[in-house]
């Protein structure tokens, strides 16, 4: 394993089965690199940051990495690893 030098944030929502298909995922990928996947629900942060929702509320689930996005709907198991060994 690599020391976590990234971040990893998945954008979801309550009810979303895509979303929870894309955290399984998402842990699985993350744990070969010792990080621990965020989760941010559009709807609660939309509270204090509704421009989130507004950003990526019709298109979930996002992966950001590094606090960009990195893909949506699916997660992109591929171009993720390899972005998380840089």
């Amino acid at each position: 394993m690599t020391n976590p030098t990234h971040s990893v944030t998945l954008l979801t929502r309550a009810g979303c089965g895509l979303c929870a298909t894309a955290l399984r995922q998402l842990r699985v990928i993350c744990a070969e690199f010792g990080i621990e996947p965020g989760t941010v629900d559009v709807d609660e942060a939309a509270a204090t940051d509704p421009g989130l929702r507004a950003e990526y509320g019709d298109r979930l689930p996002v992966v950001l990495l590094d606090g960009r996005e990195h893909s949506y709907f699916d997660v992109d198991e591929t171009r993720l690893r390899a972005d998380l060994k840089r």
